[in-house]
């Protein structure tokens, strides 16, 4: 039998083990072109961590045959193995191991380490990767999707709204353009204090994970453009919304609303989701906010994409465009969301522009859009001054991330003078990708980037 055929096998045991609730991963054990053994996941059944298919395979491998040392035999298996299945299969010799899909978060052929390829060991095994990758990819991305859709059923109705708090009807999202996903809701982070979170969550925790952080008086509603390209090359997307904003519940009061608050509900999100191999995608106060995370956790980070923003650091003045725009929304704290997106991007339908108006519809659910403007840092002694100053020093000397960072070269509030300060910042920032017909929102050209951060980023 070939490769393909064994691997047939395996992608069986894989889902027999998901209709039992385990992660789909199946093994087989062959020896002299016979199937001796099999496995299949089961350390929530077993309540037994070191439980994975192969070392369920290699176990009953062993007791076929009598003998611990499998030196003539042959594991495939369908994900690639991590380090304690691959110390396992080393220690029991076997000729040959054969694996499906790549494993970008724990994988130890290749993806994260290649302990196969280390020649002080006393035993060299064979190796081969990519045999039917596809399927046994699809297996485990339809698993993940399904659980995920289960949880949204299981939890959606179960948030309370505060008395101090707005929630949009839901009929005002429907029907909204190019934005076709389900949504997700969190109330028990500590800094939500029963508050509801929206985000959206879609695609397949094997490759990166794009962290999608929005501006004001943005919602997720913006990333709907780079969304589809970047589930399509296998990558997970996370974008939630704001609390004061898109489907997240809206405090009535302007003073609920502060830096430190919003930073804290946005590291408790990333934990609560144990985001992994995260490229962090932010735009306005999605960078004011979102480059003052990755040095809570820098293991968690990988990639940073970067669009008109700024980190507000209280010793650097504030750009004439910036006031401008404050001094606008003080002024005018009715303004229209809608005709705001008009202006400046011509190449959008009336509906994509209403779209961006649906969460508020009226003055009581406005108060994060009249707080965010004045709560940006203009002093060092600033609230978020400080963080920012650290975040600098971070980008400055600690980063070792890739980074990619695209400018609406028309946008007069974060152009492209403020745009190159901040490359200057930034560790190992290359030259901008400069969107020339984009302005401030430039995720409303997000086709182009998505398929630049495609090519850029690498699991």
């Amino acid at each position: 039998m070939s490769d393909a055929g064994f691997m047939q096998l395996a992608l069986m045991q894989a889902r027999e083990a998901a209709t039992v609730g385990e992660v789909p991963v199946g093994a087989v054990v062959v020896h002299q072109g016979q199937v001796i053994a099999t496995g299949g996941n089961a350390p929530i059944d077993g309540h037994d961590p070191t439980a994975h298919a192969e070392i369920v395979a290699l176990r009953a491998a062993a007791q076929a045959l009598g003998n611990y040392r499998l030196d003539e035999c042959e594991l495939f298996v369908t994900l690639e193995p991590c380090a304690m299945c691959s110390g396992a299969m080393l220690h029991a010799r076997l000729k040959r191991v054969v694996f499906g899909a790549t494993d970008p978060k724990t994988g130890a052929a290749g993806s994260v380490v290649n302990l196969f390829a280390n020649t002080q060991l006393n035993h060299q095994t064979q190796l081969r990767g990519g045999v039917m990758a596809d399927e046994c990819g699809a297996l485990l991305q339809d698993f993940f999707r399904q659980r995920r859709a289960e949880q949204r059923k299981e939890t959606k109705a179960n948030h309370p709204l505060r008395d101090d708090a707005l929630r949009t009807p839901d009929q005002a999202f429907a029907g909204l353009p190019g934005y076709p996903w389900p949504p997700n809701y969190l109330s028990d982070l500590p800094a939500l204090a029963g508050l509801r979170m929206h985000y959206l969550d879609e695609g397949s925790d094997q490759g990166l994970t794009y962290l999608c952080l929005h501006g004001n008086p943005a919602w997720s509603y913006l990333y709907r453009k780079m969304i589809p390209g970047l589930l399509q090359a296998g990558h997970r997307v996370v974008a939630p919304d704001l609390i004061g904003f898109g489907k997240s519940d809206k405090p009535k009061k302007d003073s609920f609303h502060s830096f430190g608050v919003h930073r804290q509900m946005l590291l408790e999100l990333v934990e609560r989701l144990d985001l992994q191999n995260i490229v962090l995608v932010v735009q306005d106060w999605g960078g004011l906010l979102g480059l003052t995370l990755p040095m809570a956790a820098p293991q968690r980070y990988k990639g940073l994409l970067v669009m008109n923003t700024l980190l507000a650091t209280g010793d650097v003045p504030l750009s004439a465009g910036f006031l401008a725009w404050r001094e606008m929304c003080a002024k005018n704290p009715e303004f229209d969301v809608a005709r705001l997106f008009a202006r400046g991007n011509p190449q959008m339908s009336a509906e994509e522009c209403a779209a961006y108006q649906a969460p508020f519809p009226d003055k009581g659910h406005r108060a994060a859009l009249r707080a965010f403007p004045s709560l940006v840092p203009e002093f060092e002694d600033s609230e978020g001054a400080a963080i920012s100053r650290q975040a600098r020093e971070f980008w400055r000397e600690r980063w070792a991330g890739q980074t990619l960072m695209a400018v609406g070269a028309k946008d007069p509030v974060l152009g492209p003078p403020v745009m190159r300060e901040l490359q200057a910042i930034i560790r190992g920032c290359g030259e901008p990708l400069v969107l020339a017909q984009a302005g401030h929102f430039v995720q409303e050209h997000g086709e182009e980037i998505a398929q630049q951060a495609v090519r850029f980023f690498r699991p």
